[in-house]
């Protein structure tokens, strides 16, 4: 294989590429032999059928195959070995072809620009750590403490009022028949909540221990049998007990019924838990912070292929004259993010991060319990899509870069209370509220110096850190023309 390089413009490369057909001839050669073993051609014994009477049957479908896998290996061979990393998937172009002669053919290429990710070193990270009161920790474990549903029996004689516990068995009558799902036993109701069937725990007011008392409702729309739905049931209701609220002593008992080992490790986890409430969104600031100083980075040249695919990205659901009234904009936003994806991959080249299968399922699993009951459908749609795959490993390739940064960035601890976290997340989305202000008069503004304007419905871009990993690496061919 011959490979010569010619420079067109820019980071747009044409690479010719000259194979000789003895080579081809070759791999031809090695065709035919594979193939031999189990073709089955009468008069011949199997694996004896000559070579000129299988190029005869079978010699167009073996050329193409040959060829075919000879473009892509020497494609990507030739791009490897020319240390070129293509923006998006390359274009070849057959010069010449055909059984009995070489072949030459040509790479049109857009290349990704060299990138340095040396200039990260400067970054600046203001990273908080929120300081929690115990008064704070003890006034939480106060209100778990208060919604914790602890209940003591009543005296027999006791009658039941809103707040207590009352426990039954019941069977339901729909025009004094029977119907599916209508009985329960052992059903217990916090009166006042409303939770079972609506108006049902008002008509339990008053009842005692041994009581039996008939419940008359309309079913809802979400009872399971859907003829049943809106029609008039009467609940036959036997009171086994009832029970009453009994205040909830906060002691290393209540701690070990919260899963806590005694009182005082409950507080240092609600501690914790009080402080993870704010690490995230404050983590999502710092991150936010980096990614506004490495877009102020200089990158000279930028792929033109990639900024119109990330403009049709960023331009999704938007109609055609809005999207050439903001195309300026679309592009500036684009070049930001194709930069800072540019600047993130070549730091993560540099400093040898990649994400393990392992890595996905942990984040896949975290899904799960995410959305209890609905695994298959989460487990399902990432088997059936790899482009979600591809996007979850770009997410985790993404902030495990951004956590490297924060480890080699000039960083300044900040001790801070919870109620400095609270004012610092609230001038954080004002400045956004500020930002989408601003876009709107911008808008607006364009909407007025139109020569006729008209109402044109704008999806704004979601205000997000995060950035696009870009596909370094390309191993198939877009498009052959023939010529």
């Amino acid at each position: 294989m011959k490979v010569t390089i010619e420079n067109k413009k820019g980071l747009e490369k044409d690479l010719k590429v000259f194979i000789d057909k003895k080579t081809i001839s070759g791999f031809m050669d090695e065709k035919y032999e594979e193939i031999r073993k189990d073709v089955v051609i009468k008069g011949f014994r199997p694996g004896k059928v000559p070579t000129e009477i299988l190029k005869r049957q079978f010699g167009k479908a073996v050329y193409g195959e040959v060829i075919d896998k000879l473009l892509k290996d020497t494609t990507t061979k030739a791009l490897e070995e020319n240390k070129i990393k293509p923006a998006g998937q390359p274009k070849i172009d057959l010069k010449s072809f055909g059984e009995g002669k070489d072949l030459e053919y040509i790479i049109s290429v857009t290349e990704l620009p060299k990138v340095s990710a040396k200039g990260l070193s400067s970054i600046k990270v203001d990273e908080y750590v929120v300081k929690i009161d115990p008064k704070e920790t003890d006034k939480r474990i106060s209100e778990i403490a208060k919604n914790q549903n602890n209940f003591k029996d009543a005296d027999t004689n006791y009658s039941s009022k809103i707040n207590d516990l009352v426990i039954f068995d019941y069977k339901g009558t729909i025009d004094g028949k029977e119907f599916k799902g209508n009985e329960g036993k052992n059903t217990q109701l916090v009166l006042g909540k409303d939770l079972f069937i609506k108006g049902f725990d008002k008509q339990l007011e008053g009842v005692k221990s041994g009581d039996i008392k008939n419940v008359e409702v309309n079913l809802p729309e979400n009872f399971p049998e859907k003829d049943l739905i809106d029609k008039n049931a009467v609940f036959e209701c036997k009171i086994t007990a009832v029970r009453i609220p009994e205040e909830v002593i906060i002691n290393d008992d209540f701690a070990k019924n919260m899963g806590a080992k005694d009182l005082s490790n409950l507080k240092e986890l609600i501690s914790k838990q009080i402080n993870d409430e704010y690490k995230n969104s404050l983590a999502m600031i710092t991150k936010k912070s980096i990614l506004k100083q490495i877009e102020k980075e200089k990158l000279d040249q930028l792929p033109g292929n990639l900024i119109e695919q990330e403009v049709k990205i960023l331009s999704q659901g938007m109609k055609e004259d809005e999207i050439k009234k903001n195309q300026k904009s679309l592009e500036d936003q684009a070049k930001k993010r194709i930069k800072t994806g540019l600047i993130l991959n070549a730091f993560g080249e540099e400093n040898k991060i990649n994400v393990s299968q392992e890595e996905i399922n942990v984040e896949i699993q975290k899904q799960f319990r995410m959305m209890p009951g609905q695994e298959k459908i989460v487990k399902d749609y990432y088997e059936q899509n790899p482009a979600a795959i591809d996007s979850l490993r770009g997410q985790i390739y993404e902030e495990k870069i951004i956590e490297e940064i924060k480890k080699k960035a000039k960083t300044t601890k900040k001790e801070i209370t919870k109620e400095e976290a609270e004012k610092i997340l609230k001038e954080e989305n004002e400045n956004i509220l500020k930002e989408q202000a601003k876009d709107n008069k911008k808008d607006e503004d364009k909407k007025k110096r139109a020569i006729k304007p008209k109402k044109v419905e704008v999806k704004k871009s979601k205000v997000t850190s995060k950035t696009k990993t870009l596909v370094t690496k390309s191993k198939k061919v877009k498009k052959v023309s023939k010529k």
